[in-house]
Parts: structure tokens; C-alpha cells; sequence
């Protein structure tokens, strides 16, 4: 068995021994949920308002309660809310053996340190693409019963793909997520680094620069971040992978250059 494998085994077991991944998909079932919600309000302000869900002036900037409108809420809910969600997991992968003080014990273990960054990397992955699996399925059991119009199993597939596309851009720059956390030699660099990302990529998107920051590229995507005249092109996504990849290759370079006796 290779040394990957291992490592992957590894990483998976102790994803699964933690509550993280339980908590945090508790925290990503708010987003469909509240979008459920606001197509509720949507469909009948009159209701809502009566029962308290709405202020008039929430009221008069709600939109039209329909599937491509749910849809739409929840890729960009995914983008932003994502951001932050996806960096709290990358950075108890790459940050729990510092913050245990086990870290010395990983390297003893016969694996290639390369192996073991590649299979946390993969971790990461995994439980991205299964999170919003779920969320769009949380997405469609709560909003279901609202009866919006607009439902056709095209519009189905392809929010779906858009959703995973959006979630998969969000991932790969987790990248720099897991560097920090290693940098760092735990979990404070990395969130303050999210933080920082969030921030930089909203303020350059309403500057209209936007499209070329990658960490502003999914929620554009989405069109969440700031208005755009034009649909993302090429530069954009290229921007994406190359902060992805080096991401990596820090993280990499990290791991088998720096001093792992302290």
C-alpha cells in the first residue's frame, strides 16, 4: 500500500473521530435554511409581515420567491459563507498536530512528507465536494414544500454544477489556508488570513478589480461580491489555479525545508 494511501487512511480516520466536520455541517445547514426562509417571505410578504419575519423595509427589497431565485441565494451564500467554513476545516487538517503537539509523531511515521500534505489536501477535498452535496440536497428538502415555480430538473443540474464549481474554486485557494496553518504551527495565522482574503476580495470587487483577485473570483461568479459588466473570463480562472498551486507549493516547500524539531 502506498504511502499516500496510508496517509489518506490517516487523515480520514481522524476526521472522522472529530466533531468538527458534524459542527461545522450544522453551521453550512443555515444557509439553505435561511434561504427557505426568505422564499417564504418572498412568496407572501403580507404573512411574514404579520407574523413578525418581516420589517416593511425588508419588504420592499424582497425579490421574487421562484426556484432560480432559491438557487441563485444559495450559490452565493456558498461563496462567502464557504470562504470561511472550508478555511476553519483546512486549518484543523493542516493545524491539529501543531495545536496537539503531535506533530513530531506524524514524521515519524514511514510516509514521504509529500504523501501526507497530498492526503490532507485530498481531505479537504473530499468533505468540500460531499458539504455541498448536502447542502444542495438540505436546499431542496426545505425549500420543496414553499411551492415555487420555476422547478425543472435542467434548472436542477445545472444550479447543481454551478454550486460545485463555485465550492471547488473556494477550495482550491484553501491551499494558502493550509500553508498558514503550517507557517503558523496553528489555527490563528490561517483564520486570520481568511478573514483577511474575505475582506480584500469584497472591498477589490465593489473597486471593480475584482476579477483579477482569485479570492474574489467565486462569489464574482456568483455575482455577490459587486457588479460586473462583463461574464468572467479566462484570466480569472487562471488566476484561481495559479494562487491554488502555489499554495501548494509553499505548503510543500514547508513541509520539507522547515525546522520540525521545535
Amino acid at each position: 500500500m502506498s504511502g499516500y494511501v496510508l496517509a489518506l487512511q490517516n487523515e480520514i480516520l481522524k476526521t472522522l473521530r472529530s466533531k468538527l466536520w458534524i459542527l461545522l455541517g450544522i453551521g453550512f445547514s443555515i444557509l439553505p435554511l435561511v434561504c427557505a426562509l426568505f422564499m417564504v417571505i418572498m412568496k407572501d410578504p403580507e404573512a411574514a409581515r404579520d407574523m413578525g419575519l418581516i420589517s416593511m423595509k425588508a419588504q420592499l427589497l424582497a425579490g421574487t420567491a421562484d426556484w432560480p431565485t432559491m438557487f441563485g441565494m444559495l450559490n452565493m451564500g456558498i461563496s462567502v459563507a464557504g470562504l470561511i467554513l472550508f478555511a476553519i476545516f483546512t486549518s484543523w487538517v493542516f493545524g491539529q498536530e501543531f495545536f496537539n503537539g503531535t506533530n513530531k509523531d506524524l514524521l515519524a511515521i514511514p510516509v514521504k512528507r509529500t504523501d501526507i500534505v497530498f492526503a490532507k489536501f485530498t481531505i479537504v477535498l473530499i468533505w468540500a465536494f460531499l458539504t455541498t452535496l448536502y447542502v444542495f440536497l438540505l436546499a431542496l428538502l426545505s425549500a420543496w414544500p414553499v411551492g415555487m415555480p420555476g422547478w425543472s430538473l435542467g434548472l436542477m443540474w445545472q444550479s447543481l454544477l454551478e454550486l460545485l464549481i463555485a465550492s471547488m474554486l473556494t477550495t482550491s485557494l484553501m491551499s494558502w489556508v493550509g500553508f498558514f496553518a503550517c507557517f503558523g504551527r496553528g489555527y490563528l495565522p490561517p483564520m486570520g488570513w481568511a478573514f483577511f482574503t474575505l475582506a480584500m476580495a469584497q472591498i477589490l470587487a465593489v473597486l471593480g478589480w475584482g476579477e483579477w483577485v482569485p479570492w474574489a473570483v467565486p462569489a464574482l461568479l456568483t455575482e455577490m461580491a459587486g457588479p460586473r459588466s462583463e461574464p468572467l473570463g479566462f484570466v480569472s480562472y487562471f488566476s484561481v489555479i495559479v494562487a491554488s498551486v502555489l499554495g501548494v507549493l509553499a505548503t510543500l516547500t514547508w513541509w520539507l525545508k522547515a525546522d520540525h524539531s521545535k
